[in-house]
Order: structure tokens, then sequence, then C-alpha cells
């Protein structure tokens, strides 16, 4: 296999929605091979199209996508056999309650990303992957955040329906606001502690990305300024709060 196509997929490590959690989810790969020996079995469930698993297949781990689109796992499938890494990354169509019969043996990473906030019952998806994660195993989730929808709310001038994100049970705005719900910070680190998983960090991502107009952000220097940036704010110990208005908020934690 040519050494390129062991090489992280070209714009996952850059693009503004993804360079940061990429970042972490590879580190955290990177280390739990070296502590393991081996290649890793990485579950992405909800996985779609495979921006990250196809990434992560290149990189040497067996992953598998479980997704109940079977148009998404199509242009997946599509995608790995341009990047050769179908004899690496396997695809099913299914959720949560089936992973217990899909997977051949306990995975050492799962990717829940975009996911938590449109399954039926969050508490009860998480439980089903605590079952299927090796102990000491990690989960990366990355979902909707409350704070973020209040602050775009207002600045588009919906101040009644930055009040009810704010203060509804959901963090939703009202009937035509297109996600079923957002997390507070709290509440998904007590769901994962509730599900048998100790957070190991979480900070807030997309935080600048998503406010800035796009029209600042119009070469590769600039995508990678903000980046940086943003990784600044999320590990500087006197502004980390500020990841609590990103758009969405990446959580890592492990399997006890």
């Amino acid at each position: 296999m040519p050494t390129d196509r062991r090489r992280p997929r070209r714009g996952v490590d850059t693009a503004l929605a993804t360079a940061t959690v990429w970042a972490t989810v590879s580190a955290i790969a990177a280390q739990r091979r070296a502590e393991l020996a081996r290649p890793l079995r990485v579950l992405d469930l909800g996985g779609g199209t495979g921006g990250l698993a196809v990434p992560l297949a290149e990189a040497g781990h067996e992953v598998i996508v479980v997704d109940p689109s079977p148009d998404a796992l199509a242009s997946l499938r599509r995608r790995a056999a341009e990047a050769g890494v179908g004899d690496s990354l396997r695809s099913t169509q299914g959720d949560a309650d089936d992973l217990r019969a899909i997977l051949r043996a306990r995975v050492d990473i799962v990717c829940v990303h975009g996911t938590l906030e449109v399954v039926d019952d969050p508490a009860h998806t998480l439980a089903k992957i605590a079952e299927v994660v090796t102990p000491g195993g990690h989960l990366s989730v990355v979902t909707a955040q409350r704070l973020a929808a209040v602050v775009a709310r207002a600045l588009a001038g919906q101040f009644d329906q930055a009040r009810a994100v704010l203060e509804s049970a959901d963090g939703r705005w009202g009937a035509t606001d297109p996600l079923p719900r957002r997390f507070d910070k709290a509440q998904l680190e007590g769901m994962l502690l509730a599900a048998g998983f100790d957070v190991v960090s979480s900070q807030g991502v997309r935080l600048f990305s998503d406010l800035v107009p796009s029209a600042t952000i119009d070469s590769e220097a600039d995508r990678a300024a903000v980046v940086a940036l943003e990784e600044a704010v999320a590990t500087h110990p006197e502004f980390a709060a500020l990841g609590h208005i990103g758009t969405s908020i990446h959580v890592v934690a492990r399997r006890h």
C-alpha cells in the first residue's frame, strides 16, 4: 500500500469543523496504540460518510462504522475504496441497540460525533456503547452545546428564541428548531459517569469558526490561525470557560 494512503485524509486536520477534534482523537489513538502495541479496534457510531472513519483506517486501525442511513453508508464505501482502506474499514446499517450483534469483539475507541443530539434516548445509547468498550477504552463524544445556540439566536435578533434555548429542558428554541436537543457540559458529563465512564477532558469546539464571518477566513493561513486560536482558548486555564459558547462540546471519557 502506498505510504500516502496511511496519512490522515487531506482536510480532516485543517478543516475548521474537524481539525481540533481530529487532533484530539488521533493523539488518543496513537497513545493507546503504543500502550497496546497493536492497531486499535475503533467503532464510529453514526459515522455517516466516513469523515473521521477513513482517516482512522488510513492510520492503520480496524474501523467499523454503524449508521442507520443506507445512503450515507454507500458514500462511505465509495470513499473507503478511493482511499484504499476497504479491507480495514467495515460498515453496516444499525444503531446502538445492534452493537453487540454487529461487533466481533469489544472495541478500544468509540466515536459518537453529532449523534447524541438526534437519538431517541441519549442515556440508553451511552449505556449500550459502554457494553462494547474494553475496560480502559476511550469514548469520544461531540455534540451540540446549549449556550452556543443562545448566543447565535441573540446575535440574530431572536431574543425570545435565545431565552427559550436557555430555559428549555432540551435546549431548543421551539418547534422550528432543527435539532431535537442540545447539552450542557455538566449534563453530558453526568450522563457519561452514569454510563460507566470517567471524563478525561472536555472542551468547546467551533467557538470562533462559527461566529466570525466566512469572508474573513479565505485562506489556509486564516483557517490555521482560527484553529490555533480555538485550541489556545480551550487549553488556557483562565479562558477555557469560553469553550461553553462553542457550537459543539467535545468530551473524551474512559471506560471504568
